[in-house]
C-alpha cells in the first residue's frame, strides 16, 4: 500500500479533506443514498463520506486496508462496523447492501475491475466517483511544477469520464455527473503545510525531494497558484458514474 496513505487520519484530512467532505453530500445525492438505506462505503478513508451517509440516516458499513485509517473511523465512528479486508474479497454476502459507494479510491484499488465486481455482487446499486487531473486546481498545478522541475508523472486510471464509464459498464447501463466543489486556504503556507505531510501520491511526491529540488518545487508550485499574497480557493471536479446491476 502506497505510504501516502499509511498516515496519521489528522493529516490526511488536513490535507484532502477540505474537498472530500464537500464532495460527500453531492456524492451521496447522485447515488440517491436516503434514511434507512443500508451502504457500503468502500475505501472509506478517514470517514468524509461515511459521515455524510450517517447524518442521512444509512445504516453503514464501512471497509478501508490502511490500518491507520481503519484506526481513525473505528474512533470517530463507534457504531460502525469497519472492516479491514481488501475491496477485492468483501466479505459479504449477495445483495446484502442496497449501495456500495467508493468515493475518491478506484485507482489506488490493486484490482479495480475485480472489485467493482465484488461492489456489484455485495449490493443493489454501485457508484464510485474520483476526481480529475486537469479538473482540479491544486493536481494541475502540482502536474505542471513537477514539468518545470523536470520531473515524469506516473499514469493513473480511472481518472477520466470515459475510464470510470468503462470500469462500470459490465454491470449494466451507466449513469454520470460532474461534482464541483471548492476548498478554501488561509495562504499558501497553510497549502504547502497540508502537502508536507504526505498525503496521496501529491504528499508522497514532495515528500521524497531532495532539498533543492522541495525550494525550486516551492517556487514553482507558488507560481503555479497565481502568487497568493492571502487567502485563496481552489476548485475540483470530480467524475461519477453509477449502476444498477441486473
Amino acid at each position: 500500500m502506497s505510504s501516502g496513505f499509511r498516515l496519521d487520519g489528522d493529516a490526511y484530512d488536513d490535507f484532502m479533506g477540505r474537498y472530500s467532505t464537500r464532495l460527500a453530500p453531492l456524492f451521496a445525492d447522485f447515488a440517491g443514498i436516503g434514511s434507512g438505506m443500508r451502504v457500503l462505503d468502500v475505501g472509506a478513508g478517514t470517514g468524509a463520506l461515511t459521515a455524510e451517509l450517517l447524518a442521512r440516516g444509512a445504516a453503514v458499513v464501512a471497509e478501508e486496508p490502511s490500518p491507520e485509517f481503519v484506526t481513525a473511523l473505528r474512533e470517530r465512528f463507534p457504531g460502525v462496523e469497519v472492516h479491514d479486508t481488501p475491496a477485492e474479497a468483501l466479505p459479504f454476502g449477495a445483495g446484502e447492501f442496497d449501495v456500495a459507494l467508493a468515493q475518491l479510491v478506484v485507482p489506488f484499488m490493486d484490482d479495480a475491475p475485480a472489485a467493482v465486481a465484488e461492489m456489484a455482487r455485495v449490493a443493489r446499486r454501485v457508484a464510485v466517483c474520483m476526481w480529475g487531473i486537469a479538473e482540479v486546481d491544486m493536481f494541475a498545478a502540482i502536474s505542471r511544477t513537477r514539468e518545470a522541475l523536470g520531473q515524469s508523472i506516473p499514469p493513473r486510471r480511472y481518472r477520466t469520464p470515459q475510464e470510470l464509464h468503462d470500469l462500470l459498464a459490465p454491470h449494466g447501463e451507466v449513469t454520470s455527473a460532474e461534482l464541483d466543489v471548492t476548498a478554501a486556504y488561509r495562504d499558501f503556507a497553510e497549502f504547502w503545510q497540508a502537502l508536507d505531510q504526505g498525503a496521496g501520491p501529491a504528499g508522497e511526491w514532495l515528500t521524497s525531494l531532495d532539498p533543492d529540488a522541495r525550494e525550486r518545487a516551492h517556487e514553482e508550485l507558488f507560481r503555479q497558484l497565481g502568487s497568493p499574497s492571502g487567502p485563496f480557493e481552489l476548485d475540483a471536479r470530480a467524475f461519477a458514474v453509477a449502476v444498477t446491476p441486473g
